[in-house]
């Protein structure tokens, strides 16, 4: 059931946005390719000035002006383990955002764009010794491409909060949601961690998955198990391996079994285009990351309450 229900959407998602990612190519000091998403880049420059406080983090090259905008600038080769950046005058300077906000990074030497298949990105093997902060590797033109989980290096800088704010903490406490279980799909560790702990504080269950085939593939086995053993909801990234995050969910809408999950996409991706696939593939809701309290109530609006049992 799974290879077929597969086989019939990956047909419907060959468009970008659909199983498929451009990703912008660059180096960090020797031949090893890395990749990032380039919905996530607004700009490449020459790296600029920079100006550094004493105290900031080691993996801060400082800060510049980006168009009347103060924004940090992390060395991203010396977070890989590569030779700092912050004093090489040929370096680059990639102007990203994630989650609403926007950051520099410093890296050696940018490539071309790509785009690559969503089922041809796996997880990368221990023995590759990239670490947690590669999450994705796949083939171009023979060569090796590393993808960097941006989210965990800026995690490692500036950790974002995790706590649920205590009027969430009473509202979630109020409500009866255990024993629901909900699905959480990341691809990062550090988010699933996070995210994991975030639900706790609910007392809500969850099942993990890496990637959107995983979860896929998991969710039509619990469809065969009683309700209270089940997912009720699914909180799912975008940008994953094998299958995204737009693919599983319009997976789940075509099958008879999921179809009537819920599902909230929590991505770093933001912007009119990633809102429009949002509606096209018929996700309930968008929080972007990381809003411990947005997405918490997402949950609590959309989980539904468990089966009462009638008294005897």
């Amino acid at each position: 059931m799974g290879g077929t229900l597969l086989d019939k959407v990956e047909r419907q998602t060959r468009l970008a946005g659909h199983n498929r990612v451009a990703m912008l190519l660059f180096r960090l000091g020797d031949e090893q390719l890395f990749g990032i998403n380039v919905f996530k880049v607004r700009e490449v420059l020459r790296r600029p000035p920079l100006e550094r406080m004493p105290g900031t983090h080691a993996l801060l090259a400082g800060s510049c002006d980006y168009r009347g905008q103060t924004i940090p600038v992390i060395d991203l080769a010396a977070a890989l383990g590569y030779a700092p950046l912050n004093d090489v005058a040929s370096a680059h300077l990639m102007v990203t955002e994630f989650s609403r906000s926007v950051q520099g990074f410093l890296v050696a030497d940018l490539q071309h764009m790509v785009h690559c298949e969503g089922e041809s990105l796996v997880a990368p093997p221990s023995t590759l010794g990239f670490g947690a902060r590669v999450n994705a590797v796949t083939r171009i033109d023979g060569a090796l491409l590393a993808v960097v989980d941006v989210e965990h290096v800026l995690a490692s800088i500036d950790a974002a909060p995790a706590e649920l704010s205590v009027q969430l903490q009473r509202v979630a406490g109020a409500r009866s949601l255990s024993p629901r279980r909900i699905m959480v799909v990341d691809d990062s560790l550090i988010v699933r961690r996070r995210l994991v702990n975030l639900f706790k504080q609910m007392n809500i269950e969850c099942v993990v998955a890496r990637d959107g085939r995983e979860a896929l593939d998991r969710l039509l086995e619990l469809a065969q198990v009683e309700p209270d053993e089940g997912v009720g909801l699914v909180v799912s990234d975008i940008e994953m391996p094998r299958l995204d995050g737009y693919a599983l969910t319009r997976a789940i809408r075509e099958a008879p079994a999921l179809r009537r999950l819920k599902v909230v996409l929590h991505s770093s991706l933001s912007g009119l285009f990633n809102e429009a696939m949002v509606r096209e593939v018929n996700a309930d809701r968008f929080v972007a990351k990381f809003q411990p309290d947005l997405l918490a109530q997402a949950v609590l609006d959309l989980l539904p309450e468990p089966a009462q049992v009638p008294a005897a």
